[in-house]
């Protein structure tokens, strides 16, 4: 079990993240990491306490308003910074956050080793970003769309492209995810004290629906 963030709006998403990672600390607390968009994709990510990541962000600060979260509790690979969450595929354009269990993993990253790419962690997670890769064309939804059609299993994913620097794209299948619409701003988490000090407008999402958010709003979507 482990806990996702995501946010769009105006504010530094640096401090809403951590901020939401201590209300979901109850749901892993072995790694922390933050994955910001600000002229690329900036990953901050520790083994241990979410106060280690915070201490750094203090010290060291990630600007950018729009950004993922997660705490992790280990299924696939030893608590460390490579397994630690948001992952990114192989030249860093995609990012993102994952809660559940791929179970086709193995199968797909021995496919994508065929496709020439290569892998860092010993965690199930990192396919996905690698199989978003492999299917972006520009579009960051439909490229979550053909990859979640291929991963076998439970997940709630949040997603970030620093191609699209205006966009965060989730989905959940199994694994808890909501969604909480703030004035002039959006949070996607995996459970509601995430974003209570921030919204009381929460929706849950039903399984396999997509939520795309941008600064202009939010879309909550079915793949069909």
């Amino acid at each position: 079990m482990c806990g996702i963030v995501g946010y769009v709006g105006k504010r530094q998403a640096s401090n809403l993240l951590v901020e939401g990672l201590s209300k979901l600390e109850y749901r892993g607390y072995d790694s922390a990491g933050v994955a910001i968009l600000n002229n690329g994709i900036n990953v901050r990510k520790f083994k241990g306490r979410l106060n280690n990541l915070a201490l750094s962000l203090k010290e060291k600060p990630v600007n950018g308003h729009i950004g993922i979260g997660h705490t992790r509790w280990a299924t696939h690979g030893i608590p460390s910074n490579l397994n630690s969450h948001p992952h990114t595929n192989n030249d860093e354009t995609i990012s993102l956050v994952h809660n559940g269990i791929i179970e086709n993993y193995s199968e797909l990253t021995q496919w994508l080793k065929s496709e020439g790419y290569e892998f860092k962690s010993a965690t199930d997670t990192e396919v996905i970003p690698n199989l978003i890769h492999y299917f972006y064309e520009g579009d960051l939804f439909a490229a979550v769309v053909k990859a979640t059609e291929k991963l076998e299993g439970s997940y709630a994913i949040g997603a970030i492209c620093g191609q699209e620097p205006d966009k965060l794209v989730a989905v959940r299948k199994d694994s808890p995810l909501i969604v909480g619409l703030g004035e002039n701003e959006t949070f996607i988490a995996s459970d509601i004290p995430a974003v209570l000090s921030y919204t009381r407008d929460v929706y849950l999402l039903e399984d396999k629906e997509y939520v795309l958010v941008t600064r202009d709003g939010v879309k909550v979507l079915t793949a069909t």
